[in-house]
Parts: structure tokens; sequence; C-alpha cells
């Protein structure tokens, strides 16, 4: 299985360009599942990137108490694509707002892959993104990592002011 993490904080022009790179490091790819969790921006374009290669996918959404969460309108809306991308829908407990419990459930995903595509400047964690962690979680259980920054990416300091894909 295959999964993508990365910043949430990319900008437009950014997920466009990582865009074309998810497609080829998808289609390097042996044949397998590709997961993905629900929601705007990289998960949206990476679950795209999947659909195009012929991969099949797999999205995760979100559950708090048993039941699917009510994701807020960006998220909303990229889930309702991706639900029409994937072949499987996983109900998973995920709670957004516990950065703990976030990041707990990512490692889960992470450790049930054999490879990672990371979306990363090369940072380290900070407070809000744990992107950083992740692929250090990823190289330390054994899972091969992919890191994906082309040329001219960036990320944007206000998460809210990324663009119509984020």
């Amino acid at each position: 299985m295959i999964a993508a993490v990365g910043h949430a904080d990319l900008t437009a022009d950014t997920l466009e360009l990582v865009a074309a790179e998810l497609v080829a490091a998808v289609e390097r790819c042996e044949p397998s599942l590709a997961l993905v969790p629900a929601g705007a921006g990289l998960p949206l374009v990476f679950g795209r990137a999947v659909h195009r290669a012929g991969l099949p996918l797999v999205l995760l959404l979100p559950t708090q108490r048993g039941v699917p969460a009510l994701l807020d309108g960006r998220d909303r809306a990229a889930a309702g694509e991706l639900i029409m991308l994937a072949g499987q829908v996983r109900l998973v407990p995920w709670d957004g707002a516990d950065r703990g419990a976030r990041i707990s459930a990512e490692e889960r995903l992470i450790a049930s892959c054999r490879r990672v595509l990371a979306v990363w400047d090369g940072s380290p964690s900070d407070g809000a993104d744990a992107t950083a962690h992740l692929v250090a979680f990823a190289l330390t259980s054994g899972v091969a990592v992919e890191v994906l920054w082309p040329a001219g990416a960036m990320r944007t300091p206000d998460p809210a002011a990324a663009g119509p894909l984020a």
C-alpha cells in the first residue's frame, strides 16, 4: 500500500506542481492499493493522481464515536470527489481537532504502507505541522519514503489563504 503525507499549508500553485510529480511517483510504484484520508489539499491531489495512474484508491473517512464525522466545507467537497474516485471507503476513528490523536492515526496509516510519498520542504516539525515527524516515523518503521518538493514549491503562512485545491 502507498500513502502520501505533507504540509497542509501548500499554496495553490504548489499543489499544481505537486500534482504532476505525484502522478509520476504513483506510476513508478508497484501496483498497489493507495490509502488517502478524506480532505482538501494534498489528500485530494493525491487521490486524483492515484485515479489518473489507474491504481485502486481506498478512502479513509473519519469517524467520531463510530459515526462519520462532519467535515468542514472544503474538506466535505473534497471528500465527495474522493468518494467518487475511490473503489473502497473505510471508516476510521480520527479526531482532527486533537493533534495527538491525528498524529497517532497518521502513524497507523503509515505503518500499514510499504511506501510513503512525502510532500515536504525538509523543515522540522513544529506545533502545527508534523510532516517531519511522519517522515521520520516512516523511515524508522522501515517504510520507503520518497520526498517530493518541486522547484518553485512554497507554503503559505495562512492555510486559510491557500488556493481552491487546498
